[in-house]
């Protein structure tokens, strides 16, 4: 143990290299700009727009997808800033602004000068995944800052022996863990890492496991609805991987997607060799921790067939580790040129187009790798439209007992959100956190049901009738586009057996 432990000994009273103030400063500035210049794009995304829901109709301890953190962040913000996209989007971009920085300090802690910590800056900056996601307020823009912020509270503990530090790490996981329950992933990996190549100390300090006790506390609300509710968030492993298996090539694609999702140029190349020199590197053996933390979540989320993206808060750890090294030898001839600022420069133009809503509605070309975000941002207030005029056409006495219900949880949220202004009562769901909102009045007769088919919903009423269909004012084939709207009467069964039935994870 003390050979392992020996070199991070010998890291705690060295000196640090200054701080890359104003080049790390001007990045992450230049980050917060164009972000806050596309913040108002559009309107709100479908993630957003659930979390807003959630908070302002459906307040509760947890849901089925995820804990409370994201509906309890968009309820006060839209608390302060009523019905302002802008407003919502503020803090995403604050974080990743802020993970620039981060990033940047790791390299620090690292060992890295002025060079390696612009470089590991400009990398986060571009990375696909993390300036796309830096657009919407999501767990996948709050939760890889905290990762990238314990990273940091870690290394800088290697160097220092300061447990404090710990202590703060289990602050930041405790409130990550509100967000979503992936950084207990990181923690075991991390502690995986310390047995195997040290510093073992970290796992016997009292601080961390104070920090553990912490988060665990703080976590027992959100458990126990998970409890009392059969732990539905389990389901969504399923979802994840049909989703996965449908739409990105299945688990062998969860590799090459998450290289790709740190950077097309410079972030897959700094991310492949950071890893590498975590790995290799004597120079860097005190932090060598981290590259099996990476190995592993990747081995675990590739078994588990999560999401490509959920390995995002390790991009920083990978990048300040190849610049480190770039900084005090130079690359391979081969790959050379990937590191130096004409590639950083080349690659804005060209992530900004890929990952951000920066074109006009006229020019989208429907679902896609371009459009994603844009297109699930688009004719949100258009469908409650179209949902309020079909339901206002009925007589006053069926109005009474008719239920307005959305057919995905984001259609759902539209409903809640831009519908209750327009005359509609709130809104039912049978997917995820919706249909463990509630169900409607057992003398509920019909209902006005938006999207889905026909023959799915023939499973659960007698009589199913199209009345509607949403148009929206681009020709592109968007999220919101034809999409129908169903009046469906004649009830399978009573509502509490027919509300079982209609349940998806």
């Amino acid at each position: 143990m003390a050979i392992v432990d020996a070199p991070a000994e010998r890291t705690r009273h060295t000196d640090l290299p200054a701080f890359a103030r104003w080049p790390v400063l001007a990045i992450a500035g230049a980050v917060a700009v164009v972000l806050l210049a596309v913040s108002g794009r559009f309107g709100y995304f479908g993630d957003e727009l659930y979390f807003l829901a959630s908070g302002r109709y459906h307040w509760a301890w947890g849901y089925a997808d995820n804990p409370w953190l994201l509906p309890g962040l968009a309820r006060l913000i839209d608390l302060a800033f009523p019905g302002s996209v802008v407003a919502l989007r503020v803090l995403p971009m604050l974080l990743t602004a802020g993970g620039v920085v981060l990033a940047a300090l790791i390299a620090r802690e690292f060992g890295g000068a002025r060079k390696a910590q612009v470089l590991t800056a400009g990398a986060y900056a571009l990375s696909f995944h993390l300036l796309g996601s830096g657009h919407l307020l999501a767990t996948s823009t709050v939760d890889p800052f905290l990762w990238v912020l314990v990273c940091w509270l870690v290394a800088r503990w290697i160097r220092t022996r300061a447990d404090r530090l710990l202590l703060v790490a289990g602050l930041v996981t405790a409130i990550a863990m509100q967000g979503k329950f992936l950084i207990a992933f990181f923690w075991l990996a991390l502690a995986v890492g310390a047995l195997v190549t040290g510093p073992r100390d970290l796992l016997r300090r009292p601080a961390l496991w104070a920090g553990g006790v912490l988060t665990v506390g703080a976590s027992v609300p959100t458990l126990l609805w998970q409890l009392n509710h059969d732990w539905p968030y389990l389901l969504m492993q399923e979802v994840v991987a049909d989703q996965n298996q449908r739409l990105l090539g299945g688990p062998v694609a969860m590799i090459p997607l998450a290289v790709l999702a740190a950077g097309l140029l410079p972030g897959a190349f700094l991310a492949c060799h950071g890893l590498y020199t975590l790995l290799r590197s004597e120079q860097l053996r005190p932090y060598r921790l981290f590259g099996w933390t990476a190995l592993l979540l990747g081995a675990i989320f590739l078994v588990t067939a999560a999401r490509y993206y959920y390995v995002a808060g390790m991009f920083a750890v990978l990048f300040a580790a190849s610049a480190v090294t770039i900084e005090r030898r130079a690359p391979a001839r081969w790959w050379r040129w990937v590191p130096t600022w004409p590639v950083f420069a080349l690659s804005v133009p060209l992530m900004v187009y890929l990952v951000l809503p920066v074109r006009p509605a006229t020019a989208f070309t429907g679902v896609g790798i371009v459009d994603f975000v844009a297109s699930g941002s688009y004719g949100w207030p258009r469908l409650a439209d179209t949902a309020a005029a079909a339901y206002h056409r009925l007589p006053p006495r069926e109005r009474a007992r008719t239920a307005v219900m959305g057919d995905t949880y984001w259609q759902a949220s539209a409903l809640d959100v831009y519908g209750r202004e327009r005359g509609l009562p709130g809104a039912y769901g049978p997917e995820r956190g919706y249909w463990y909102a509630g169900r409607p009045p057992d003398d509920t007769t019909q209902v006005l049901y938006v999207g889905g088919e026909a023959d799915q919903l023939r499973r659960f009423f007698g009589e199913v009738r199209r009345v509607s269909t949403v148009r929206l004012d681009i020709t592109a084939e968007v999220a919101n586009q034809d999409v129908p709207v169903w009046l469906c009467t004649r009830p399978a069964a009573p509502w509490p057996q027919l509300w079982n039935h209609m349940h998806r994870p």
